[in-house]
């Protein structure tokens, strides 16, 4: 079914077409559906946890978090405000160690997964009972452990632990600022035709615009948040091991790797005010290429340099990026994805209804 183009929202940004099959049009909203891809996803069996594949890749990327919009990841606790050094009555809270915020490596883990299952051809990671039936059976998530898609394989399934590992993200900056989040409304898909396509089946992954700034309503008028303002970083680091080459290449490309495609991740809550948006670089990385930096790391007296930084480190992130291209990455989904969360954008937050 062809839909006319979606007009500009006030952003020189190329935008993925409508999809709202009820009017051609698409409403006001700060998102966009993705479409699945075309073909039945490829199930494989995973190369398991017992021994280091010498054809494959291992290691870890240390990575550093820049804050470009105020970011929230909340514990679901609220607290009074003098109890953290707040002057608000109350306020919810956010991970807090030695007077700085941390991120939880499952936030990061949520986050970066729904980008990867989005450009590659991969099952959902969950889906909810109230809508199993407007889903794609061949969508539904992996269940056999034996049979997984290509997220699942490096992300994790029912009874499979995945091969990536996330530290929790450490902020480098003392302290927090307060922020006022104003009141979001559950999504509402029954009342909104832009969530299924002409066949009554869900459209696609949803994701968030990023916008230039978040919006904060202020204490009369939102909730009171404990957050890590614009210009915040954090350090992390993640562990890998097992990956193919076009694996690592596409999670480099999800973590914004990619100069043709300079995605920013939307992270923890607020994301249709436009809060959450992070920006991701890769500092430096150890990796482990080969049968023999594999037997040498661990027989060796003196063991290998397998640090990377610098120029080297680019003409890697550079070759697992193009395997990406050539083996695993859809890249319809790939432009229609990058149309959302690239960054910078010139895009405007939205105003009113949420």
């Amino acid at each position: 079914m062809t839909t006319p183009p979606r007009k500009p929202q006030k952003s020189t940004q190329p935008t993925p077409p409508s999809r709202d099959f009820s009017e051609g049009t698409v409403a006001p909203k700060p998102y966009e559906l993705i479409p699945f891809p075309k073909e039945r996803p490829t199930l494989q069996h995973p190369v398991g946890h017992h021994k280091y594949d010498t054809n494959r890749l291992h290691g870890t990327l240390f990575l550093r978090l820049k804050v470009q919009t105020s970011l929230h990841v909340s514990t679901g606790v609220v607290v009074m405000g003098s109890d953290i050094g707040s002057r608000v009555p109350l306020i919810k809270t956010m991970i807090q160690g030695e007077q700085k915020l941390s991120i939880q490596g499952s936030s990061l883990k949520g986050c970066i997964r729904s980008v990867y299952e989005a450009i590659t051809n991969s099952t959902l990671a969950v889906i909810t009972s109230k809508y199993r039936e407007n889903i794609p059976p061949e969508r539904f998530p992996c269940k056999k452990k034996t049979e997984l898609c290509p997220t699942s394989l490096i992300f994790g399934a029912l009874d499979w632990q995945g091969l990536l590992d996330f530290n929790d993200a450490k902020c480098e900056n003392t302290g927090f600022s307060t922020g006022f989040m104003p009141s979001l409304y559950r999504p509402r898909p029954d009342q909104r035709r832009a969530y299924f396509n002409e066949r009554g089946k869900v459209a696609g992954r949803k994701f968030y615009y990023h916008t230039i700034r978040a919006i904060d309503k202020g204490q009369n008028q939102g909730i009171t948040v404990q957050q890590a303002a614009k210009e915040y970083t954090f350090i992390t680091e993640l562990h890998f091991k097992n990956l193919k080459s076009e694996e690592l290449g596409t999670l480099l490309i999800v973590l914004g790797q990619d100069p043709k495609y300079p995605i920013a991740l939307k992270v923890g809550g607020g994301k249709p005010i436009g809060m959450g948006t992070m920006t991701i670089e890769v500092t430096s990385s150890q990796v482990l290429q080969n049968v023999k930096e594999l037997r040498d790391r661990y027989s060796a007296y003196t063991p290998p340099s397998d640090h990377l930084d610098g120029e080297a480190l680019q003409q890697f992130i550079h070759k697992q990026v193009q395997a990406a291209h050539s083996r695993l990455i859809q890249t319809p989904q790939l432009q229609d994805l990058a149309a959302v969360l690239r960054y910078p954008t010139d895009r405007q937050p939205p105003e009113g209804m949420y």
